[in-house]
């Protein structure tokens, strides 16, 4: 196989939630223009049309429909839909996130817990669950699972949504065990920060954006279209012996600082 055909997502269709800006954008605007033809969800109509229009505006599919992936009524409706519209589902990007709560763990209240867990956990399963009938009918599929490094190291004042991210990193693994003998492979994607309007609170703050950067070799965030390659690959041929693995893209910043001599 050429390398050209191992990254081309030729007839495939993927999902993508949390499409209407930011990493999810940038996926649903690479995977098109590698081929694929797009399922753009997230909560507001109006934000998933402008993405799709971007789409048909460079000669490509998208089909946006909002829903909540805290809802599995609202999650199987996207999937029907999608399957009626495109004829099934090949790749599942979970991208849909939340962070209500900023602060010590302690100070998180029982709705907190619940909105962050039901959204970047069960959310993520729920989607899963609605599409791997479509994914085991089409000979095997690709799951991309967005979690964090704050799933791999506490982040401080982020402490709920870290312990969410953990937990999609376990789901992961499950996931992969569980589907490898349907030729569907799920991995995860766990970036650092990344500058989007998920992360403005961090960014729009000159303390603690400075003090984020301090953090990182590379001293800046990535933009969103720098996750979107790793995705591509996940999503594409080329990854096709790649299941249950975690990829950070974050600068450096779990491995340190730089050391001089």
């Amino acid at each position: 196989m050429k390398i050209q055909q191992q990254f081309d997502l030729s007839g495939k269709v993927a999902l993508i939630t949390g499409a209407s800006r930011g990493i999810g954008e940038a996926i649903a605007v690479a995977y098109s223009q590698a081929g694929a033809k797009v399922v753009l969800t997230s909560r507001k109509q109006a934000d998933l049309d402008r993405v799709a229009q971007r789409i048909h505006a460079a000669g490509g599919e998208a089909f946006p429909l909002a829903a909540h992936t805290g809802n599995a009524e609202a999650i199987s409706t996207v999937v029907e839909k999608a399957t009626a519209a495109f004829d099934g589902i090949d790749i599942v990007v979970n991208n849909a996130a939340t962070n209500p709560h900023f602060g010590p763990i302690l100070t998180a209240d029982e709705s907190h817990w619940d909105k962050i867990v039901d959204v970047n956990l069960k959310g993520y399963f729920r989607v899963v669950k609605a599409c791997v009938d479509s994914m085991k009918a089409r000979g095997g599929g690709k799951v991309i699972n967005m979690a964090s490094i704050a799933g791999l190291e506490p982040q401080p004042m982020m402490g709920v949504y870290s312990v969410s991210k953990a937990a999609v990193l376990m789901l992961t693994k499950v996931l992969a065990a569980e589907l490898a003998e349907f030729n569907i492979q799920v991995n995860a994607i766990a970036p650092g920060f990344v500058k989007t309007k998920f992360s403005a609170a961090l960014w729009q703050n000159q303390q603690l954006n400075d003090a984020v950067i301090n953090t990182i070799p590379q001293k800046r965030m990535a933009e969103p279209e720098e996750i979107a390659g790793l995705a591509l690959y996940l999503a594409a041929p080329a990854s096709s012996f790649v299941t249950g693995a975690i990829f950070s893209i974050d600068g450096g910043q779990l491995v340190g600082t730089s050391i001089h001599v």
